[in-house]
């Protein structure tokens, strides 16, 4: 008998423990589910920016995806940043048979600082390739546009939608005003939207939170909206108590929500 859901990562390694596959797995494991960490690039990064990042081997990622694929149930998978156009394209070749799979895909382009994650390539192949597999894509504000070539939120996510994108939950955490609102668009119907309140500036790791939390929600079965709802009330308690790690943003303290967590001063 398997104890627990499992999710599958697939994202860049942060040295710095506030962002990438390191937050997905805090994430996964709070929220009751088992992390399957596949990393796709490691970076130069602390909690100010990106200086730097060099892709994993396709190869050896495919190897990793096959070998546990045997031997481990998959009952949901997150993407962050992927390294490259061609891990691309070699985990859409992995899921092409596994659709039955919920896949959250974070399209991380760019660090809050504004480093690169990602080149021309590589978001071409996404919107290619992972998009139209997808349950639902989280970007932030920056990263849609980018992604559809419009400021307007909702038209750009539209945008999207028209390509072949199933769903597109728009995140707010890049924007102003008191509140944090995501939006949640899909094919056909009126945009759902979720509010927390906005405690300070911004927070390293706190998209890569939310879709880790999404998938974790998938996986043990919720529906998109009632996973998207139970992700936002992580990251709310997450962020309520931040932590202080370098110069940079203060990251979420994804273990705050479990039992006698002791609260970040």
């Amino acid at each position: 008998m398997y104890q627990r859901p499992h999710v599958l990562i697939v994202a860049g390694l942060d040295p710095s423990g506030g962002a990438g596959i390191q937050a997905d797995i805090q994430a996964v494991t709070a929220l009751g589910c088992h992390p399957l960490p596949v990393v796709s690039c490691l970076t130069v990064q602390d909690t100010c920016n990106v200086y730097g990042a060099d892709a994993i081997a396709p190869e050896l990622i495919v190897r990793q995806l096959e070998c546990l694929a045997a031997d481990v149930p998959i009952h949901a998978i997150k993407t962050g940043a992927m390294g490259s156009a061609a891990i691309v394209e070699a985990l859409a070749r992995f899921l092409a048979d596994r659709r039955e799979i919920p896949l959250v895909v974070d399209p991380v382009i760019k660090a809050a600082g504004g480093g690169d994650l990602a080149d021309d390539e590589l978001v071409e192949a996404m919107k290619q390739y992972l998009f139209p597999l997808a349950d639902v894509i989280t970007p932030n504000g920056i990263e849609l546009a980018q992604l559809a070539g419009l400021d307007d939120i909702g038209q750009a996510a539209e945008t999207l939608i028209s390509q072949g994108c199933p769903a597109v939950l728009a995140t707010g955490g890049h924007g102003t005003g008191p509140k944090i609102i995501n939006q949640l668009f899909r094919p056909a119907q009126d945009a759902s939207s979720w509010a927390i309140t906005r405690r300070g500036g911004e927070y390293h790791g706190s998209g890569c939170t939310l879709a880790a939390s999404i998938a974790a929600g998938r996986a043990k079965g919720l529906d998109l909206d009632t996973a998207i709802n139970e992700a936002q009330r992580f990251v709310a308690t997450a962020i309520d108590s931040p932590l202080k790690v370098g110069r940079g943003q203060p990251v979420p303290d994804r273990a705050a929500s479990l039992p006698g967590a002791t609260p970040a001063q």
